[in-house]
Order: C-alpha cells, then structure tokens, then sequence
C-alpha cells in the first residue's frame, strides 16, 4: 500500500510538473505572438519587416542557448551539482560576438538599421546565457520552478518588446526595451536555480532525485566534467532540428508559385502543432535518458507516439476545420491533405525525442542522421519530386518517417548502451 501511494504521489507530481511546463510553454507562444500583432498595428510595413527579420535571426542565434540547456541537464542529471558558470558565460559571449561580427554583413544584405544589429547582439547574450539556469533547473527535474524559469524568461525577452511597441517607440525603441528585460530576469532566473541548503527534492521532481545526487549513485560511467564540447555536441543538434523542421516551408517557397507556398505555409501550422505538442514530454524525461532509464524512453516515446495518432486522427476528422481555422475559407481546398501535414509533425516530434536521448547519452555525432536527412530532403524535392503542395509534403513526409525508423534503429539497436 505504501508503496502503490509513493507511486501516486510521484506520478501525481509530475503530472503537476508537466501541466506547469505545457503552461509556461502557451505563454512564451502567446507573448511571441503579441509581438507580431501589435508590430502590424504600430509599424510601417518596412519597419514590420524589419523587426520580424531581426527576431528570425534571433531566434537562430539563440540555438546555443538550447544547446547550453540540453548539456547542463543532462550532466547535472547524470554527475550532479558541479559549475557552470563559466561555462555559461563563455558561451554566451561567443554567441553575441558572432552575432555582432555578422551584424555588419546582415546589416547589408537584409537592410537593416545598425542599431537593430547591434541589439541583436546583446540580446543574444541574454537569451543564451539564460540557457544555463534552465538547464540546471532540468537536471535537478525541479519542474515547477522550470516552468515559472521559462515564463519569467518569456516576459523578459517578449514583454518589453509588446512594451515598447505599444508606446510606439519604433522597431529600434521596442528592441531595446526588450533586451534592457532580457538581462533585468537574468538575476530572477539565477534566484530561481539557487537550490535550497539541505532541501529535499523540489515539488515537480520525481522521487528519488535531486541537486545532490552524484555519478556514484546514478550516473554511467565516463567524463564528469562538463566542457565546451558537450555545449557544441548539443548545440549542433539543436541547430539540426531546427534547421530540418523549416526545410520543407523553405522548399515550398522556393519550388512552389506563391499561392501554393502560401497554402504550405497554412499547412506547416498543423505541422508545428504535432511537432511542438508533446515537446512536454521531451523536457520531463531528460534527465532520466541521462542516466540511461530505458523505461523512461519507452514510456515517452508511448506517449508521443499517442499524442501524434490523436492530432493526425484529428486532422483527418476535421480537416477542414483545421484549415479554416489556420488560413481561413481561401485554403480549404488543401484540407485533404491535413493528416499528412499532422504525421510528419507526429514524426519529426518523435525524431526530436530520440535525438535529445542520443545527446543525453553522450551519443557521438547525435545529428548526423538530421543533417544527411536535410540534405536527402533538399534532394528530391529539388530533383524527383513533383512540384506542387503535395509533392513537396509527400517528400517531406517520407523523410520524417525514415529519419524516425533511422533514429529509432539507433536507439533500440542490440548492444547499445
């Protein structure tokens, strides 16, 4: 009986736990979204233009930032408590220097003001360095302080921006509010990640797991140093996954006449959507593929693997519905091919847990099957398929299930670690 009520309360706290991150996870989508809408109301078209270019590139350069956060969890998970700091710094100013080395050539070719680039650079440093406190956060699985992490992160990097919009203060105005937020949560995030002396595992967590436990008590054995290396390993596959979860959309623009790029477009929302939905998972089962559970990875690949069977049922049932709501009445006529658009979402979502685990896991080379598959992609539709909608999402949809069978392969294969 007590042990069946241990159960219960576990499970029940990382039900807890996942509902807290799924929240936190709305709201930064919510606020990246205000952005846009009030930069439409606010901005002239070229200063919208502007502003959007530059938080696309700033999205990419936050990669190393989500790079940072796999590696930290992940070491923290497997060897325990152990300094990051440095390292955190190290990476994010390497990240911003980049950033701002570019800016002068970005500057150019994209037409944007200086001080945008400039900005671009700062906020980069932010962003990634935060990377950090969320990973130690997600190593120690204290799950309800992650989600308030990433929420305070969230207004940080999104809420000046809605600020200085409103005020009307132009896309350089609205930028720079929104870095001056970005480094005012960084100390709020570090606050957040300062464990408690002598403090049992933080609500969210799962039993059994804390800060303080060591390689000796959970972790496989190998390096416990955590190093610049496992930040680039873990860098690069975050790059991969986002670089091949766009591929398809980029494709579709440069193969297809505008009306059918822009009907992909509506589509690749459905996509997102079944990619994105379960990355809950994902997050909560870190720390456990860092310390090899295979139960653990079976458990989450189960229920991605459900959750993406629902969205694609889903789609199959109301696919016009779906469509409508994306794009409105113009692109019904692609409501068909709503449960392709949904699977290859369900399987890249698939793709991204196995990667994660094979990084996780100190894997070498974790994204060389994602970047021979981006390539692999480029390929046919630029060679063999035909070049419409569906030709171009028939691609994409092959791909995303060999890449899954390929990683899958690589996960379960016998004599794996």
């Amino acid at each position: 009986m007590t042990q069946t009520t241990g159960r219960d309360a576990g499970a029940a706290r990382l039900g807890a736990a996942g509902v807290a991150v799924t929240a936190a996870t709305m709201l930064t989508n919510a606020l990246a979204y205000l952005v846009p809408v009030f930069g439409a109301r606010r901005l002239t078209a070229g200063d919208l233009g502007a502003l959007a270019t530059v938080l696309a590139l700033g999205a990419i350069a936050a990669v190393p930032g989500f790079g940072l956060q796999i590696a930290v969890a992940a070491h923290r998970a497997r060897w325990g408590a152990s300094g990051t700091a440095r390292l955190g710094l190290r990476t994010a100013a390497v990240s911003a220097v980049v950033t701002l080395a570019a800016a002068p050539v970005l500057g150019v070719a994209l037409r944007l003001p200086v001080a945008l680039t400039l900005l671009l650079a700062a906020s980069t440093f932010a962003t990634v360095l935060a990377g950090r406190w969320l990973g130690e956060l997600q190593g120690d699985q204290r799950f309800l302080r992650l989600a308030g992490a990433m929420s305070v992160l969230a207004a940080g990097r999104y809420g000046g921006l809605v600020v200085g919009l409103v005020l009307d203060r132009g896309p350089v105005g609205a930028l720079l509010f929104g870095t001056i937020t970005g480094f005012l949560v960084l100390p709020l995030l570090a606050r957040l990640a300062r464990p408690a002396t002598g403090a049992a595992p933080a609500t969210g967590a799962a039993p059994g797991t804390g800060a303080a436990l060591g390689a000796a008590a959970s972790g496989p054995a190998g390096d416990a140093s955590l190093t610049g290396q496992h930040v680039l390993t873990a860098c690069g596959a975050s790059l991969a996954m986002l670089v091949i979860s766009y591929a398809d959309l980029i494709l579709a623009r440069q193969l297809l006449p505008p009306d059918g790029s822009g009907g992909y477009a509506v589509g690749a929302v459905l996509t997102k959507g079944a990619l994105w939905a379960p990355q809950v998972v994902t997050v909560l089962v870190l720390p456990r593929l860092a310390r090899g559970d295979r139960r653990a990875r079976a458990l989450a690949l189960a229920v991605i693997l459900a959750c993406g069977a629902a969205l694609v049922t889903a789609a199959a049932v109301a696919g016009d519905l779906a469509f409508r709501l994306a794009g409105g009445a113009d692109y019904l006529h692609l409501a068909g091919e709503a449960p392709l658009f949904a699977a290859t979402g369900a399987l890249y979502a698939v793709v991204f847990m196995l990667v994660n685990d094979r990084v996780a896991a100190g894997g070498r080379w974790p994204a060389a099957p994602l970047w021979v598959a981006t390539a692999g992609l480029a390929a046919a539709a630029l060679l063999v398929a035909p070049r419409t909608v569906a030709g171009v999402l028939t691609t994409a949809l092959v791909t995303a299930g060999v890449t899954a069978a390929v990683m899958a392969w690589l996960a379960f294969r016998p004599g794996r670690r």
